[in-house]
């Protein structure tokens, strides 16, 4: 059976043939280079998730380096909203240098675990539909991260919790906040904090990933040199053009 392509090149060329007398050669040449720009749908499916693959790839890679976290004030881990009066307490009294090391900790913990964000991102990306992936690529600006939050949080939320329950004692930062809470629990009729810090931590990292993955989904969509091959060129050329009408 001819695809939906064929067969619709096979009417245009008939359309062409019967035309000819009135038409030029330049708009001949226009009408089968419509036919043949709009991609079909095993092409937008494959650039999709090309596209995807690679946008989930670099944020994963990027936040799993040495201050990939720490050196970025989008997803800089810093302390708990409920543990703010500790820190402010503690740099009043001159222990800013603790403060600072209890946060360089929270921050290599989720540098540890970024990494394994890119198989369960894969994974999600295998088992999308084409209706998922029309969804997204016809979708808003941040369609492809909303999605990733509701089909991988779970996921990430298991896989890093472990990761970065032993970064954290490897990197000492139990220790540090432990040192923190005690010392500021020494001072007088403060209210004292009790916050789970591998839980805290695990969800600043997932924030985090998913901030840098709006990044450069916005990116590919936005920017034409983002689009590094001439699938993703196709794909998300036909994009634009069916979001603007044309």
């Amino acid at each position: 059976m001819l695809s939906l392509k064929r067969l619709t090149i096979g009417i245009v060329f008939t359309g062409v043939f019967l035309l000819q007398g009135s038409c030029t050669t330049a708009q001949i040449t226009d009408i089968l280079k419509q036919v043949n720009s709009n991609p079909t749908t095993s092409e937008i499916s494959m650039g999709l998730k090309e596209a995807l693959e690679k946008g989930t790839g670099i944020s994963a890679e990027r936040l799993s380096l040495e201050n990939g976290y720490l050196g970025n004030l989008d997803v800089k881990i810093l302390f708990p909203e409920e543990a703010k009066n500790v820190e402010n307490t503690l740099r009043s009294l001159g222990l800013g240098s603790m403060c600072d090391q209890v946060i360089t900790s929270l921050n290599r913990a989720a540098e540890d675990a970024a990494i394994a964000a890119k198989p369960i991102f894969t994974d999600a990306i295998k088992q999308m539909s084409f209706q998922d992936v029309q969804n997204i690529l016809l979708g808003e600006e941040n369609a492809a991260t909303l999605y990733f939050k509701g089909s991988t949080t779970t996921s990430l939320s298991r896989e890093f919790s472990p990761i970065i329950d032993s970064s954290l004692k490897k990197v000492d930062a139990t220790k540090y906040w432990s040192d923190v809470m005690t010392r500021y629990n020494r001072i007088p009729l403060v209210k004292k904090v009790d916050t789970d810090l591998t839980a805290y931590v695990t969800q600043k990292a997932i924030d985090g990933l998913f901030v840098e993955i709006a990044k450069e989904e916005l990116k590919i969509r936005e920017n034409v040199a983002a689009r590094t091959s001439p699938l993703l060129k196709k794909v998300f050329g036909y994009a634009e053009s069916q979001k603007s009408g044309k």
